[in-house]
């Protein structure tokens, strides 16, 4: 049987399983049969910004009901493409469905999807890389690496504009993986202060982790000692900490940056903040951006000598939970509406 897991786009919490009868295939065509998938707080933020960020878009489900994108591997089922065979493996931005059919465009590293609706959409997502069966690998790149390039972005940004002239810089949300992975790189470039908040229940797993030089509780924050200027990076998306984040340093505030939504319905619009205006990032853009000013090659060499230091250590305290099927994926989903998934579990899914 094939189906996709639909999400309500008014309600998260609401999903149902929709049978579906894939269709002949048309010329240039490729039907992916969904192998596994990883679930993390960042596809919520991507169903929580669908419509904003046009995150819904990538694949389409029917009216008020969305298709929330998550990052794994499919194998090649069938083929109408004379250069894709069937059995190939690929790893990319795949639905909660048991199968994906994308015009393919065969490239250098693998695939990008042509088709009609996902023109005009960020390029990134769109590509699919060729990979062959590697189990032990597998289940980190789907956890960790769409995370880990947005650390890997930011912290280069940040680089870039020489630190915004911070001494400190304070991640909200600690324990999330895209907040580990730039904690990870801040530290190993050891220019500023990596200042961790996360919640009591976090703590003594951020704490663990070994990234920060201090780590605090939300309600530590306008007390604890911190070096300043600071540049806050805010993955909770949590209007609150915000704007407790900017009350704290005000004009010792030197940026303040806009990433995530692991709060996120906490979210909502903010009124006038002291210090800079928050800034949102958008990780496509900063892709686009350091391809073309690296070159052919150069942004891959880069982020590949980053990555291979960041996933040598996840085993230490990243533990993965397989499990397989509708019911399965619908309990992972609402644990992690619900911010129940502990930090030191990575959630790996199968149709």
């Amino acid at each position: 049987m094939a189906w996709d897991f639909l999400v309500a786009k008014s309600d998260l919490r609401s999903t149902r399983l929709q049978e579906i009868e894939p269709s002949p295939l048309e010329e240039g065509e490729v039907r992916l049969a969904v192998e596994s998938f990883a679930l993390t707080a960042n596809n919520v933020t991507y169903a929580a910004f669908g419509e904003t960020m046009r995150y819904w878009d990538f694949f389409p489900a029917p009216e008020g009901w969305g298709r929330a994108p998550v990052w794994g591997h499919a194998r090649v089922e069938a083929s109408a493409h004379p250069e894709v065979a069937v059995g190939r493996r690929f790893y990319g931005y795949l639905p909660m469905s048991t199968h994906l059919t994308i015009k393919a465009r065969p490239g250098r590293t693998g695939l990008s999807d042509a088709s009609p609706h996902r023109q005009g959409l960020a390029a990134a997502y769109n590509h699919y890389l060729a990979v062959e069966d590697d189990p032990g690998q597998d289940d980190y790149r789907a956890l960790l690496q769409p995370l880990f390039i947005t650390s890997f972005l930011i912290e280069d940004f940040l680089d870039e504009h020489g630190g915004f002239g911070g001494k400190s810089v304070v991640l909200t949300s600690a324990s999330s993986k895209t907040a580990i992975g730039l904690a990870h790189l801040l530290k190993r470039r050891g220019a500023v202060r990596v200042v961790g908040l996360t919640s009591p229940r976090g703590r003594s797993f951020v704490e663990a982790l070994g990234y920060h030089d201090q780590v605090l509780t939300y309600d530590d924050l306008a007390e604890a000692a911190i070096a300043r200027p600071a540049v806050s990076v805010d993955f909770a998306g949590d209007a609150g900490v915000l704007a407790g984040l900017h009350a704290t340093f005000g004009e010792e505030l030197a940026y303040s940056m806009l990433v995530g939504g692991a709060h996120w319905e906490a979210g909502g619009a903010q009124g006038a903040l002291p210090g800079p205006g928050p800034v949102f990032f958008f990780a496509p853009d900063r892709i686009a951006k350091r391809r073309q000013d690296w070159g052919p090659g150069g942004f891959d060499e880069r982020y590949g000598q980053a990555w291979a230091g960041f996933v040598a250590d996840a085993p230490r305290w990243l533990h993965v939970q397989r499990s397989q099927g509708f019911e399965a994926i619908q309990a992972a989903w609402l644990a992690q509406v619900n911010g129940e998934t502990r930090p030191d579990v990575g959630v790996s899914l199968a149709p």
